[in-house]
Parts: C-alpha cells; sequence; structure tokens
C-alpha cells in the first residue's frame, strides 16, 4: 500500500523529484557555505559523469539507471547551493559592506515610503555608493534606517538620496532566551546593517529614478489607503480591510492582531491562500460572464493571470502569497488546456520557482505553514468530512467548512507550537463565522475601490464593510473571552516538533488507509514525545539560573529556580504588555517556568543585594561613594545600570567582583569608559546591549 501510494505521488508529481535535491542544497549551502569555486568544480564533474554515462551502451544505462537518478540528484543539490550562494548579496563584489568603513560617507535612496513611527520614520534605503576620501565607490544593497522627526525629515519621500555622516552598526539579535532571530529575518531580506539618524547627521542629495514598478505599486496602495480612510469608519475596522486588501499593517492595533491570533484566525489579516483563492473565484466567475471573454480560453487564461499576479505584486509579494499566485497560475492554466493537474504537482511546482526565485523564502514561517496547511486540506480534509453527515445542507455546510478547517489545523499545529508557542482551542468556532464574513468583506473592499469615484455608492459599501469586520472583531473578542479557549506558555523543542509530525503523518494513514502499522507507529512516536517531554520537565525543574536580559532603556533580572521565578527591575515590565511579551515572555516559555513567586527558594535580598544559592550578586543603580574598607567585600557579580556616576576604579577598591555587568539601561558611551577602565584593571565584564543577555546557569 505504501509503495503503491509512494509510485503514484512520485509519477503524478515530477517537480516534487526536482524540489527535494534542491531544498537539500539549499540547507547545505546555509549550514556549510560552501564557495562559488567549489559548488562549480563539482557541477563540472559530475555534468562529465553524465556525459561520460550517456556514451555507454544502451543495455548498461538500462542497467546502472539508478546510478544516473543519483548524479541528476547530486547535480540539483549543487543548483540548489549556487542559488543560494548566488542570492546572498553579501557574495556580490559591490555589496557595500566591502568598501564601508567607520569613516565612510554613505549615499543612499529611499526606496520605499517612509515609515511613520512615534518618534522617528523607518525607512529601507538603497547604499548607491561609498565615499572613502576623494574615491567614490558604486555599490549595492540594502539598510535600514530610523530617522529622527524634524522638519527637513518630514518631507522625505522615495527616490529621495541622501548622504549619511552616521555610523552604520550591524544588525544584532537581543541575546535574550528564546528571543526571535531578527538578524536572521533581516539577513535573509538582503539588511545588515541599521543606522539611527539625527537631523544633524544627513544632508539631501538630490533625487533619483524611481523604477516604474516601485512608482505604481505604492502609489495604488496609497490611492486604495486613501479610499478606505474616505468611506470607511472606525479606526480598528478600516485598519483590518487595508490589511485584508493590501497587506499594509502598519496602522493594525497590537493588541487587536494577538486577539486574532489567540482566537486563531490570524490568517485573515495576513493575506495568503485564502485572500488569493476568493480573488481567484471571482476573476473565474466574471470572466466567464463577459461576452467575447467567455468564448476564448487563452483570453481568459491571460487576464486571469494579469489579475493575480497584479493583486500578488499589490499585496507586497511575500511568501505565502507568491506561494499562492503560482499555485493558481498551474490550476489556471491545467484548466485552459483542459488537464486537470495533479495538486500535489502543482504545489511542488510553485514551491520550486519560489525557491529559485528566493531559496531564503524556506525559512519563511508564512511559506511554511501555507504549504503545510494546503497539504493538510489535500490530504486529510475528505477523511474528517466522511467522520459526520447531515442531511440538512446549512449544517452540512459548516462541517464541510469546519473539516476543511480542522484538516489545516492538523498539519500545522506542531509547527505553530515550536514558532508561536500557544493553541487556539475553539479555532473552530471563530472560523466559521469569520471565514465567510471576511469572505464577502474582502468582495466588497474590492467592489469599493471600484466604486469609489461614487461618492454615495462608495459610503454606502464603506458602512457594510465596517459593520462585517465589526462582526468579526466582536466575535474574536467574544472568543477570547471564553475561559480556556487558548493553550499557552507551551515550550517545543525542533526535536519535539519532528516526533510531532511523524505522529501526525503515520495518524493520517491510519486514518485513510486503515493500515494497523501506521497505528502502531504512531504510538511508538506517542511514547517518544512523552519520554522527552518528561526529560525537559525533569530537567526544568531542577534549574538554577539568573538572567539579565537586554531591554534598551530598561533594567530586568529574573531569578529562577525549578519551575518558578522572581523578577527584579522596572515596573513597567511587570504588567502585561508588548515589552514584557516580547522581551520577557519568550525566555520564560524557553525554561518553562510556570509561575511568578514572591519568593523563591535559595533567594534573598537586602536592599540592592541577593544571595542566590552561592553567588552574591550586588545591584548598582544610583550614585554612591563608598568608603575603601580595610579588607574588599567579595561579591560574585556586580551588575550596574540606570547609568550611575560611578567609577570602576573606586568600586574595585571596595568589592572583589568576579564580573561587572553593564545592563542595557545604560548609554553606550558610558559603557565604553567602563570597558576602558575594566581592561585596565584587568576585570571581567560583560555587556548586554553589546553581547547580550547575560544567562548564568548554577
Amino acid at each position: 500500500m505504501v509503495r503503491s501510494f509512494k509510485i503514484f505521488v512520485w509519477k503524478t508529481a515530477p517537480f516534487l523529484r526536482l524540489l527535494l535535491p534542491v531544498t537539500v542544497g539549499i540547507l547545505l549551502e546555509y549550514h556549510l557555505n560552501f564557495s562559488s569555486e567549489n559548488i562549480l568544480f563539482y557541477c563540472s564533474g559530475l555534468a562529465a559523469l553524465l556525459l561520460l554515462f550517456a556514451l555507454l551502451p544502451l543495455s548498461y544505462r538500462f542497467k546502472f539507471r539508478t546510478v544516473q537518478g543519483i548524479l541528476i540528484a547530486l547535480l540539483l543539490v549543487l543548483a540548489g547551493s549556487f542559488l543560494t550562494w548566488n542570492k546572498n548579496i553579501r557574495n556580490q563584489n559591490n555589496w557595500y559592506g566591502n568598501y564601508y568603513d567607520t569613516g565612510s560617507l554613505v549615499v543612499a535612496s529611499i526606496r520605499e515610503p517612509p515609515v511613520e513611527k512615534a518618534k522617528s520614520y523607518k525607512i529601507v534605503a538603497t547604499v548607491d555608493h561609498i565615499i572613502n576620501g576623494d574615491r567614490s565607490v558604486s555599490t549595492t544593497g540594502d539598510i535600514l534606517l530610523y530617522m529622527q522627526k524634524g522638519s527637513s525629515t518630514d518631507t522625505l519621500v522615495m527616490g529621495d538620496r541622501i548622504i549619511l555622516r552616521n555610523k552604520l552598526q550591524p544588525i544584532t539579535n537581543s541575546g535574550n532566551p528564546g528571543a526571535f532571530d531578527y538578524a536572521r529575518y533581516a539577513a535573509f531580506h538582503r539588511v545588515f546593517h541599521q543606522a539611527f539618524v539625527r537631523p544633524g547627521d544627513w544632508v539631501g542629495a538630490g533625487k533619483t529614478d524611481v523604477s516604474i514598478y516601485n512608482h505604481v505599486i505604492f502609489s495604488l496602495q496609497k490611492k486604495i489607503r486613501t479610499i478606505a480612510n474616505k468611506f470607511i469608519p472606525g479606526v480598528e475596522e478600516r485598519s483590518i480591510a487595508i490589511a485584508i486588501l493590501i497587506g499594509y499593517k502598519v496602522d493594525l492595533d497590537k493588541d487587536l492582531v494577538q486577539a486574532y491570533s489567540n482566537a486563531g484566525v490570524v490568517h485573515l489579516i495576513a493575506i495568503s491562500g485564502l485572500h488569493m483563492g476568493i480573488i481567484y473565484s471571482i476573476l473565474f466567475w466574471l470572466f466567464t460572464k463577459i461576452p467575447f471573454v467567455k468564448k476564448s480560453r487563452l483570453s481568459r487564461l491571460i487576464l486571469i493571470l494579469f489579475c493575480l499576479w497584479f493583486f500578488a505584486l499589490l499585496t507586497g509579494a511575500s511568501g505565502s502569497v507568491l506561494r499562492s499566485a503560482f499555485m493558481f497560475s498551474f490550476i489556471s492554466i491545467g484548466l485552459a488546456s483542459n488537464r486537470k493537474s495533479s495538486i500535489y504537482n502543482s504545489m511542488a511546482g510553485s514551491a520550486l520557482l519560489l525557491l529559485c526565485y528566493n531559496p531564503f523564502l524556506l525559512w519563511d514561517v508564512g511559506f511554511q505553514l501555507s504549504y503545510l496547511a494546503v497539504l493538510g486540506i489535500v490530504i486529510a480534509q475528505r477523511p474528517i468530512s466522511k467522520w459526520f453527515y447531515f442531511k440538512n445542507k446549512l449544517l452540512n455546510g459548516i462541517w464541510q467548512l469546519s473539516s476543511v478547517s480542522l484538516a489545516a489545523q492538523i498539519f500545522t499545529f506542531p509547527l505553530c507550537l515550536y514558532y508561536f508557542h500557544q493553541l487556539p482551542l475553539l479555532f473552530l468556532l471563530s472560523n466559521l463565522v469569520a471565514i465567510p464574513l471576511m469572505t464577502i468583506a474582502l468582495w466588497l473592499c474590492i467592489l469599493l475601490v471600484l466604486s469609489s469615484p461614487v461618492f454615495i455608492l462608495g459610503k454606502m459599501i464603506g458602512k457594510i464593510i465596517f459593520v462585517l469586520i465589526w462582526m468579526i472583531n466582536h466575535t474574536v473578542f467574544v472568543v477570547n473571552a471564553i475561559p480556556f479557549s487558548l493553550w499557552d506558555n507551551i515550550s517545543t523543542t525542533a526535536l519535539e516538533t519532528f516526533l510531532m509530525y511523524g505522529m501526525v503523518c503515520c495518524f493520517l494513514y491510519w486514518l485513510i488507509k486503515k493500515e494497523k502499522l501506521a497505528f502502531k507507529f504512531m504510538l511508538g512516536f506517542l511514547f517518544i514525545i512523552t519520554v522527552v517531554i518528561s526529560f525537559n520537565n525533569w530537567q526544568s525543574f531542577h534549574q538554577k539560573k539568573f538572567v539579565v536580559y537586554n531591554i534598551p532603556a530598561h533594567t530586568a533580572l529574573d531569578f529562577i529556580s525549578g519551575v518558578n521565578y522572581q523578577f527584579a527591575g522596572d515596573s513597567d515590565l511587570k504588567v502585561d504588555g508588548v515589552l514584557k511579551n516580547f522581551h520577557l515572555k519568550p525566555g520564560r516559555i524557553s525554561f518553562m517556568l510556570r509561575s511568578k513567586s514572591k519568593a523563591i527558594n535559595g533567594l534573598s535580598a537586602y536592599e540592592n543585594f541577593y544571595q542566590f544559592f552561592d553567588k552574591r550578586i550586588l545591584v548598582i543603580d544610583s550614585a554612591v561613594n563608598y568608603e575603601i574598607p580595610k579588607e574588599r567585600i567579595s561579591v560574585d557579580y556586580i551588575i550596574i545600570s540606570k547609568n550611575p556616576k560611578i567609577f570602576i576604579p573606586r568600586v574595585a577598591g571596595v568589592f572583589n567582583a568576579g564580573t561587572y555587568i553593564f545592563d542595557a539601561s545604560n548609554p553606550l558611551w558610558k559603557i565604553a569608559k567602563w570597558k576602558k577602565d575594566c581592561e585596565e584593571l584587568h576585570l571581567r565584564f560583560h555587556s548586554v546591549p553589546e553581547q547580550g543577555a547575560f544567562v548564568k546557569v548554577l
């Protein structure tokens, strides 16, 4: 049975045979970093072997056809490696990083409209030139600028060219436990440096040409946002409408987005396969009704493909949107040619094309989840829908919609646990209400854009959109208010995620094929998962550590004993909010902590002194003038925070400290001075804002 399914997929999805080795090549290049010379050398060797193989007699070629397949697979692996090497902009000779140093001037062009923040503008700029003295070098590559607001900064627009005197800083991670790897995320988008720019750090240098694509796309996005602001009342409802229409998420309220995530419907506000499916269904219906177009399959195909890709590019061409655009393009081409293509082949083909365009999409969470969701629907939806049958058409339709959501959730929940550490338990209920309403809202948003010249019609449609999105928002809030609607704070390792997918695959194979062996394998995976989780829990119950977090302008310490912790630091980090959820919560989840305690085992405190098991810790957060004692006081760690007026030599004369820790509440210039003093006195130190969070395991 397994062999017949394997042969069926292998024959009906030839793109899968290309996708797998190319993916292996991408992973190998990312982790091993082969040089282009080595890749081309091995490619030449394999090509020569294939040529020699082709010269063999037919009987030998047939007998050793497996060898030929292995050589072709290895060649595809090398192709994936070369694509990844070539996409890495640091391998290009004219990348700005090859010429920049701290004394360079940077000539950069603003390539996207500036995004307004509370105190600055976030700008993505392309480095056109690096000026070192009298020498100017043409370069390429993007940088991220945070430009402080001011009269001159407020007038910057896409296409402006500026000269920076500011020092570029490498994009680094906070180093906080469990924190999002922002440096890798930025690198995958070809951005490696950033700068925080004051008004005096730059001057204007005229204009540069803006590509027709950027000009058209950003102008249309601005026009659509203007239409939404004009006709749709309600700030939250308007921001949701803009998000589902063009993928613009800057105005979305973070608490609202979190509520959507908790309810299991966050995919509705992230342009994905659902939106592309709705757009495709509208286009297919529309072009089968228009005279002259409905009679010509070629004309209908061209119009559908044009509209699909225009919408994909308009929304920013994210991984999930591109995947959906490619897949529906394959389906459209198949229908136009009277050939029903395999969905597995369409998925593999679209994934292959996307990875050839950008191999780093392999690490994009939306890319991964969208493919897994579609795969789950294709494999599991029909067997799940057969669990129940209702004669009532409405009830049966509700169950069919539920089976789609359930099938998608089965394939995505291990990855959701790994990335987001939570699982919505009432996702079926929220999706039953939200998906139909959001579908209608998206149709009406498109109609609003087309009918906006007619003010009365636009006003009426805008009010209907407001009501629909208001209903979705309140459904989300109601679901969130239900006790036990969300299972959160889940710590899942990569190994546990892999084992869960093994269990899911065995379960689905048993469900579809009724194979007892698959059920036994499922139980085996479940047993291994239980053992791994039990071991991790045992480790967490016996852990002892303290953490100094890297939170800009804040002091934050966690003393951890077992699964409990005690926090010491700024008061605004004690309440639920963006700061706590972004900086502290991931670490506490990764350490499998369960509760915050007023007192934990092994910790005692007096003023700014902490005794944590056998470690003595002193926190200096204000100016002090210690008298030098006859014998220095021994402490293991001195944590300096809040930019106190102190002198390291004076402190070292009072305390015999093992390590000095400078947290992120201190300015970098002051830390630089303290570091210099420590080096002169041969003292160990750790700069949290530069080296990341300090984690000490006892």
